[in-house]
């Protein structure tokens, strides 16, 4: 019997729970670093949710050394390296990135630059090329559940020169430290936490059903899932459940875990090249598209989708379930909790809805095909194949 090799990191310390924030004090302490950046959008910092993190770090002797709030939704290499000078010239030690994945990956990039000592993160783009390089103490707080970026060792920054999401992988891009404090997603709107919640469920199928799947990752992954599943309809309906915020924040957690560890899926380079082309909102794009793949990938993983039904909709449902028709039954669970989520929030559903001119489908198919998550789908795909998803999904 041939025993298949893989590799499992997970370097990230956790931080969980109440108070968790006012450990980020001491944690700098131990990194030896005493000047921290900190990194957010405007929107947080406008609503408070900064100051939250920036209190608690004062609180407990720390104040930053600068903060960098001009960070878009979509950001760019040419933001990082900005904020890379930023860095230098306010001779910073340490990062704090306070925000979803916009921030938390541009703040991956920032560290990449500074620690690799160059001024471009284009100069050291590439696939796992890097040496360590300089420490740079590395400290996030996530505060929506779904890129599960806390934990990974990729970072999706856009070019703007040609429009294309570009994926920096390394582990070198994981943090020391991540926070997951309940607090931090209590403001999040209805809309937001849907879909930042389906991405995380793409995050831990993907994670459980790409062709470098492993035993550890389907663990965290089908964890996730399952806790994805009985909570987000809750944050949903009701944000203020701090139970239901935490047990999504975890969730996002260990999907990030999973495919930081065992890589996605064509849901995910389909989304890269409709964000990159189309501008469409990451969470979003996942949310359309994962029933379609998941169809169009039935075929050659019936075994792995019918072995996600008892994470989804529970064992009895499973259990009742003829067994040739669990694969079925996983995805119209899943299209039925979108359809509850529209109800409640008008998540959007389709690509019509969320704006998409089809007249740009040729462009997202070849950007898609090129894209290296769609290596490990568990069918290939060409272009047509791609256009036939996105006008399933139109």
């Amino acid at each position: 019997m041939n025993v298949p090799y893989f590799e499992f990191q997970n370097a990230v310390k956790l931080l969980c729970g109440e108070l968790s924030l006012e450990r980020i004090a001491i944690e700098l302490e131990h990194l030896g670093a005493s000047r921290p950046l900190v990194l957010s959008d405007a929107v947080l910092a406008k609503i408070g949710t900064m100051a939250q993190v920036t209190d608690a770090m004062q609180a407990e002797g720390v104040s930053p050394a600068a903060c960098f709030t001009d960070i878009p939704v979509d950001s760019s290499l040419a933001v990082v390296n900005k904020i890379a000078a930023y860095y230098r010239e306010q001779n910073c030690d340490s990062i704090v990135a306070v925000g979803g994945g916009s921030v938390i990956d541009t703040a991956k990039g920032v560290r990449l630059v500074l620690s690799q000592d160059t001024d471009d993160i284009l100069a050291i783009s590439g696939v796992e090329n890097l040496v360590r390089g300089k420490h740079i103490p590395f400290i996030v707080v996530p505060t929506t559940a779904g890129t599960g970026s806390e934990c990974t060792g990729v970072a999706v920054i856009r070019n703007d020169a040609n429009d294309v999401k570009m994926e920096f992988l390394s582990p070198f891009v994981e943090p020391d430290v991540a926070v997951i404090d309940p607090r931090m997603t209590l403001g999040l709107p209805a809309k937001a936490t849907a879909s930042t919640g389906m991405d995380a469920l793409v995050h831990a199928i993907e994670a459980c059903t790409c062709q470098q799947a492993n035993p550890l990752s389907t663990a965290y992954g089908t964890a996730a899932i399952r806790m994805i599943a009985a909570n987000v309809e809750e944050a949903t309906r009701n944000g203020s459940n701090k139970q239901a915020r935490f047990e999504m924040a975890l969730a996002s957690t260990m999907a990030g875990i999973a495919f930081s560890n065992s890589m996605v899926g064509a849901v995910h380079a389909i989304g890269h090249a409709l964000g990159g082309v189309c501008h469409v909102p990451h969470a979003v794009a996942m949310t359309i598209l994962l029933p379609h793949v998941m169809r169009y990938n039935l075929s050659h993983c019936a075994d792995s989708y019918a072995a996600l039904l008892p994470w989804l909709a529970g064992m009895d449902v499973a259990l009742n379930t003829p067994t040739e028709k669990r694969a079925e039954a996983a995805i119209a669970f899943i299209e039925a909790l979108g359809k509850r989520l529209n109800e409640v929030c008008e998540l959007p559903l389709t690509l019509k809805d969320a704006g998409v001119d089809s007249a740009a489908f040729a462009k997202v198919a070849e950007f898609a095909v090129n894209d290296g998550a769609l290596i490990v789908n568990p069918r290939a795909a060409s272009e047509e194949q791609v256009m036939e998803i996105l006008n399933a999904a139109y």
